[in-house]
C-alpha cells in the first residue's frame, strides 16, 4: 500500500525553522554555562550560525520520527 500523505523531507522542510531555533538557543546557552569554567560566551551570530548547522540533522531525524508515527497510526487505523 502506498503511503499518502507528507514525506519526511517535506516534514523536515517545514520544522527545519523550529529546530534551528531550538538548536540557536540551546547553543548559546550551553555557552553560558561553559563560560563559568573559562570559555568565552558565544555571540548572536555565532550561536546562530551553529544552531543552523547542528538543527538540520536534528530536524531530520525528528522528521522521520513524526513519519513513523504517522505510518503506525495510519495501520492502526485501517485494522
Amino acid at each position: 500500500m502506498k503511503r499518502a500523505g507528507w514525506s519526511t523531507g517535506q516534514i523536515a522542510c517545514a520544522l527545519y525553522p523550529f529546530g534551528a531555533g531550538a538548536a540557536t538557543v540551546n547553543v548559546f546557552f550551553a555557552s553560558l554555562i561553559f563560560s563559568w569554567v573559562g570559555a568565552p560566551v558565544a555571540s548572536i551570530a555565532w550561536s546562530i550560525g551553529l544552531g543552523c548547522l547542528i538543527g538540520a540533522p536534528a530536524t531530520w531525524y525528528f522528521a522521520r520520527h513524526i513519519k513513523h508515527l504517522m505510518n503506525v497510526a495510519d495501520e492502526v487505523g485501517d485494522a
